[in-house]
């Protein structure tokens, strides 16, 4: 998850980045760990010689007749003192990576510096928000009033953060996430990939899900995790391999259910769908060789505002700051959706780029140009949320007696329908 020889060789620069997310720094207790556990490893090998070299002589004593019993006692001195060490190791190894694992990402030199969200910096803004005669409404309140969104009912199901979409509003839903992949399959060069929703541990834990995030996830009984977002299969399916160059950039697409906890969020979006605990996503995963990661990157985030400008949705990119980075990224472009309703821009993708992050976590590499393995690098982009993107169609389209203007790209997946009224099917 962190390159050791890299730390080693300047922990001072180590511990700056950690310092511009607002850790503490770590970088001497995490050298010294690992020249103890590296000692301990050059002692059990120095022993393993030794005793491979007793045992030899054990072996010609006998062959001759004479007495091996001292030679022995020093053979089975050595067995225990290579049992101790071994214990040693595997505490060092477990205390080491029980540290690293813990550790966020290291920033790109280009991320600002900054605490929270308010040091975030617009790198450009795309379309003009629409003016309207009338006083917007918030999306939820179009919906009720629609009759085609239905917060009581998912309650009554499931409890809070749910809602029960229908007729038009579940159709454009559906319109939404088909025009998105669509787009990325025909024109962005994804591939289409249809991905569980159950994971193990193991993937979790390769793209950076565990163990910080544990609390954010649900568990299943059986020990299998619902996935917070399709990143996490696509992204853990090269896990453990060793990719031919050739086959890089990866470009993945894919079109799932997420699920979180919304651990923390108590109080925050409690109104309508912003923030739930079950909503559709479509996520892009990139798999590429290091030298082709910060194009890629950029590809990428173009790729998500791509679907926002062909739906006419205004948006800015943001640039997060080293505080609002989030723990796997070492740069995080954040795409945000202006919506009426609110009056406010609010976060409908994020691109990032996790460089070599979750490779090392996941053990996933490539045959690089001089035959040795190298990490790969991953990045992961929201193209897009789903259900964010259905609250900005409809803000950004509604109309002063409560209907909604449809994209004239989502015309084919409507059954040519133009305008959403109440009780559309």
């Amino acid at each position: 998850m962190h390159d050791l020889r890299a730390l080693r060789a300047d922990p001072d620069a180590f511990d700056a980045d950690l310092k511009r997310r607002g850790e503490p720094p770590v970088a001497a207790a995490i050298v010294e760990l690992d020249r103890e556990r590296r000692a301990a490893e050059t002692a059990l090998q120095e022993c393993q010689a030794q005793r491979k070299t007793l045992s030899k002589e054990v072996g010609a004593l006998r062959r001759s007749g004479a007495d091996s019993s001292e030679v022995e006692a020093r053979s089975a001195a050595l067995r225990e003192r290579m049992e101790t060490l071994a214990t040693q190791v595997a505490d060092l190894d477990a205390k080491l990576r029980g540290t690293l694992e813990c550790l966020p990402n290291r920033l790109a030199a280009d991320v600002p510096d900054g605490r929270d969200e308010s040091g975030n910096v617009v790198r450009h803004t795309w379309g003009t928000p629409r003016v309207m005669d009338f006083a917007a409404k918030e999306h939820f309140e179009l919906g009720e009033a629609l009759g085609l969104m239905d917060f009581e009912t998912a309650s009554r199901l499931s409890g809070a953060r749910f809602v029960v979409l229908r007729g038009a509003l579940a159709r454009m839903e559906r319109a939404l996430g088909q025009f998105m992949l669509d787009l990325h399959t025909r024109e962005n060069g994804y591939d289409e990939t249809s991905v569980p929703v159950l994971v193990n541990d193991e993937a979790m834990y390769g793209t950076d899900k565990l163990p910080k995030f544990a609390d954010q996830s649900f568990r299943t009984t059986d020990g299998r995790w619902l996935i917070p977002t399709a990143e996490v299969p696509l992204t853990a399916s090269v896990g453990g391999e060793i990719l031919s160059a050739d086959t890089l950039p990866r470009r993945m697409v894919a079109l799932s259910s997420c699920f979180r906890s919304e651990a923390g969020a108590a109080g925050r979006d409690t109104r309508g769908m912003l923030r739930q605990h079950q909503f559709q996503k479509v996520e892009m995963v990139s798999i590429t060789a290091p030298e082709d990661s910060e194009a890629e990157h950029e590809r990428m985030t173009r790729c998500a505002e791509m679907v926002l400008e062909r739906l006419g949705v205004p948006y800015r990119r943001m640039l997060l700051c080293a505080g609002d980075t989030g723990f796997g990224a070492a740069r995080t472009f954040d795409l945000e959706a202006w919506l009426p309703g609110q009056k406010a821009w609010r976060e409908i993708s994020s691109c990032s780029t996790t460089r070599d992050f979750q490779a090392r976590r996941m053990n996933a590499r490539y045959r690089a140009a001089d035959g040795k393995p190298a990490f790969v690098h991953t990045l992961n982009g929201s193209g897009l949320a789903v259900g964010r993107t259905l609250i900005a169609v409809m803000e950004n389209g509604q109309n002063e007696d409560g209907s909604i203007t449809v994209p004239e790209v989502l015309w084919p997946y409507m059954g040519g329908t133009q305008v959403i009224t109440a009780g559309a099917k």
